[in-house]
């Protein structure tokens, strides 16, 4: 009830969200042509009598005068002219729409893109927003536009539509008009020229418009419309509170493996089929079945399977409630079931099954099957009283009996018990929870006589003296049959309870195991073990061409032949099938969701099993099932990984090319040009200028040479080859070396230097850490205003060095300053004017990191500049080592 009334308000939420907006209508058609904008215009005109504010919001005609036509009388918002490419492009004037605000607007051609520059790239995404604002609206799509049948449309038509509309959108779907045409008539409009020019046309017929293409599409647009049709009956009588009233007409056939399943079956499949209607082939298991009725079920299973259905092992104490209950949730309007037989003394336990459906199923087609073997046995036998139960119910029926006799003899003689009804009722609940319900009758029909004969006054006879023992002989009868009858539904129902159970852990064990499993390996490993702990079985899995996982056992060479041909074609192989039964295993694919086959899982069964249990079958394909879903994902996410590296890699690439076509060729330049002057006019220029030109190509050298220095620094870090042979250095040696540096390729750059000659030496690669501290001073300098100085201080703080640099630039925003240290950040930002190829924050990174260290970016001082923090641990050298690594 509570799962009833939260699908209710589920729907009924989900009515009120569609009704707050405008309404959407399509007018759906096969193919172009079809007469879609004629029918929507056509319609439009006959709102407009009725009163509606209708505007035209967009109309394609595609120069079609008859379409052309019906525009005149419509009122029309006037198109937006939009430039692309020195084309002057009509678009629908999205704002003028909203401010017009009619009840209807017309939208032509849903799955148009729009021009580039419009608010919305794509036609849909301005039908939204107008129902998003309360206007209702009127469009026109073709099926092959549909995002989820864009692969079924390059299967058909071998053309891959590349304008199309999610299905979500048609989730705001009001109403559905589908525009109809027969494809040899839209073949005839497409030769006399009325849906495009004669050379069009011609290409159209010999590619798209076939015969068969259109046929197949036609068929794909009906049952799309009988799709959203029958969902939005079924969406608004859940928000009524009201069941399922299927449109498309589902068969469903019910066994028993009574003998006459497979017949069954076959009729079924024929009904289905006159229908053309899906069909699917159920039983109820709410016992242990016998091997003969088990074999037949499996066999009807498997005809099923061959004959194009689907079968289903359903649970339930009551074969009318599952039934009843799997009809309302899966849109079945037929049920097929063989005439059940009249049980003795039915009228007064129970109604037939038959009788069952019949006086609730009143909103299905109920179809009964006498089959031939029935009728005959009916003939030979006539109304003979069919037998109640087997030999060991008989046998534990009067084990009971005898057993509650005694103890109701002991109890009377040695306990004073008199009321001994209460022993022989125990007996026959006893009865009825061990076994079935024909052997609590029986139970309590023998109890009953013990009780009389044994116990009731005169003993020993079945007669009784006083009229209040026959009342209560009668009344313990009947308190023993509805006592046994209840007993017997608890006992159903908790079998029922117990498969579904073991069948739910199986698979929650599974699909924790598939959650971290990373890799095609790992979902084999898990699924093999899960697979074996469920089915107690040796299993064997191999997913795509490689991957397999033996486990306690792998299949022969004979097995592994039905696992080829299972894994080829896709349906089930080896033992238990028809197809190579001769194998120990039994084989089953792993279907992605669009039926391709991506690998194969064996299972051997013990040769004491002669058959599968409709248990056992239904948990290892609906195991099997998750196992591939989770293959799927692994591939699907390697894919994307893939991809995602490719991409990360052509990025790198495309910026390392940009920076080194524009940073490494700017020194180059001033080199060549530098000497060029040099080679061509040496002998008329002074001393002075030939001494500048010489400093420039060696300053420009040296800037190139660190340029290079610093990709191969990048390069030698990425491949963990930096190798740090420490020794001790004055930080004023370290901080002053890299200064003298970088005054020396840049004289303008002014440094303020704050480092105490108290400063202890430290013990660290004096090249390396040189190079970090000359890269930070050289960005500062990059990014300080002409003038500024560029201060560096160091500090010993906490037991560790700390070198500020700080620059009175711009400053970094706080969303960016981590990125700072990324390959090639300089580049992203498009800062041309700055030179660097963006790695030097990166290799310092590096570096420090190498000794153990850290580099911050942090705002500078008044919330002005960026000061960079290089933090180094204060380490020792190693007594063993001393200066060994030096």
């Amino acid at each position: 009830m509570t799962d009833s009334r939260t699908r209710q308000a589920d729907a009924l939420v989900e009515s009120l969200q569609r009704e707050a907006g405008g309404k959407l209508t399509v007018f759906l058609g096969a193919a172009p042509g079809v007469g879609k904008t004629y029918s929507m215009l056509g319609r439009a005109h006959e709102q407009l009598r009725r009163g509606v504010d209708v505007v035209v919001g967009l109309v394609e005609t595609h120069g079609r005068a008859e379409t052309a036509a019906l525009l005149d009388g419509l009122p029309q918002v006037p198109l937006l002219q939009r430039a692309y490419q020195q084309h002057a492009l009509q678009e629908m004037d999205l704002d003028a729409v909203l401010a017009r605000h009619p009840a209807l607007v017309l939208v032509d051609e849903l799955a148009h893109r729009n021009v580039p520059g419009s608010r919305h790239e794509r036609r849909w995404q301005d039908v939204m927003e107008l129902l998003d604002a309360g206007i209702d609206v009127w469009t026109t799509i073709n099926i092959q536009h549909l995002e989820s049948l864009n692969d079924v449309v390059m299967r058909i038509t071998g053309v891959r539509v590349s304008e199309t509309v999610p299905d979500a959108v048609l989730d705001r779907l009001h109403d559905i008009v589908l525009v109809d045409l027969p494809p040899r008539e839209l073949i005839e409009r497409l030769q006399q020229g009325k849906v495009y020019v004669p050379e069009q046309a011609a290409q159209a017929l010999q590619a798209f418009f076939s015969p068969a293409n259109l046929t197949a599409l036609r068929e794909l647009a009906m049952q799309e419309a009988a799709d959203r049709v029958d969902t939005s009956l079924r969406e608004t009588r859940a928000a009524r509170g009201e069941g399922n009233l299927p449109l498309r007409r589902r068969v469903l056939v019910a066994i028993d493996g009574g003998g006459q399943s497979e017949y069954l079956v076959r009729v079924g499949r024929r009904i289905a089929e006159r229908r053309d209607a899906p069909w699917t082939v159920v039983t109820v298991q709410r016992r242990r079945e016998d091997e003969g009725t088990r074999r037949e079920i499996d066999a009807a299973f498997a005809l099923a399977r061959r004959l194009g259905g689907e079968a289903e092992l359903l649970h339930g104490p009551s074969i009318a409630d599952a039934l009843l209950d799997h009809a309302a949730h899966n849109s079945v309007s037929t049920l097929v079931l063989g005439r059940t037989r009249e049980r003795p003394f039915a009228r007064m336990l129970n109604r037939t099954l038959t009788q069952q459906l019949i006086q609730r199923g009143a909103h299905y087609e109920i179809t009964i099957i006498g089959t031939p073997q029935a009728r005959a046995h009916a003939r030979r036998h006539g109304l003979s009283m069919p037998t109640l139960s087997t030999g060991r119910d008989s046998l534990l029926a009067l084990t009971a009996t005898a057993l509650a006799c005694l103890v109701a003899l002991v109890a009377e003689r040695w306990v004073g018990l008199y009321d001994l009804s209460m022993v022989f009722i125990v007996a026959v609940v006893v009865v009825a929870a061990r076994s079935r319900t024909s052997a609590a009758v029986m139970a309590a029909a023998l109890c009953f006589l013990a009780y009389n004969f044994f116990f009731i006054s005169p003993r020993f006879t079945f007669a009784i003296s006083a009229r209040q023992g026959v009342i209560t002989v009668f009344l313990f009868l009947v308190a023993a049959l509805v006592a046994g009858r209840l007993a017997s539904r608890l006992r159903m129902q908790v079998v029922a309870l117990r498969a579904a159970n073991r069948h739910a852990n199986a698979r929650q064990v599974l699909g924790g195991q598939l959650t971290r499993a990373a890799s095609n390996e790992q979902v084999a490993q898990a699924g093999r073990e899960a697979l074996e702990q469920a089915l107690d079985a040796p299993a064997w899995l191999r997913i795509g061409a490689d991957t397999s996982t033996s486990g306690s056992a792998a299949p022969g060479d004979t097995d592994l032949a039905a696992a080829d041909w299972a894994q080829r074609n896709g349906q089930p192989s080896g033992r238990f099938t028809d197809t190579l039964a001769g194998a120990d295993w039994w084989f089953l694919p792993l279907l992605d969701g669009d039926e391709r086959t991506i690998g194969v899982a064996g299972i051997r069964f013990p040769r004491s099993a002669p058959r599968l249990t409709p248990e056992q079958r239904q948990l290892a394909e609906a195991m099997v099932d998750d196992i591939a879903q989770a293959a799927l994902r692994t591939r699907l996410v390697a894919d994307l990984e893939k991809a995602h590296v490719s991409n990360e890699t052509e990025r790198l690439r495309s910026a390392l090319l940009s920076s080194v076509s524009h940073d490494l060729r700017s020194p180059l330049a001033a080199m060549i040009g530098s000497a060029d002057s040099l080679f061509s006019y040496a002998d008329a220029m002074d001393a002075r200028d030939r001494r500048a030109l010489l400093d420039t190509i060696l300053v420009e050298g040296e800037r190139l040479d660190r340029y290079i220095q610093n990709l191969l620094d990048m390069t030698r870090l990425g491949h963990e080859g930096l190798k740090i042979n420490r020794d001790w250095i004055g930080v004023d040696e370290l901080v002053g070396s890299a200064a003298r540096r970088l005054q020396r390729y840049q004289p303008e750059v002014r440094l303020q230097l704050d480092i105490p000659g108290t400063l202890a030496p430290i013990w660290v690669h004096p090249a390396l850490v040189e190079q970090a501290v000359f890269n930070v001073m050289e960005n500062a300098a990059k990014f300080s205003p002409p003038g500024a100085a560029v201060e560096v201080q160091a500090r010993l703080v906490d037991g560790e060095l700390r070198i500020d640099v700080l620059d009175a630039g711009p400053g970094i925003p706080d969303e960016e300053r981590a990125r700072i240290f990324d390959m090639f950040y300089s580049v992203e930002r498009g800062d041309r004017g700055r030179h660097g190829t963006g790695l030097g924050l990166t290799i310092t990174q590096g570096m420090i990191g190498a000794h153990g260290g850290s580099v911050q970016a942090l705002p500078g001082r008044d919330g002005r500049g960026t000061l960079i923090r290089i933090t180094l641990p204060l380490l020792q050298p190693h007594p063993a080592d001393d200066h060994d690594e030096s």
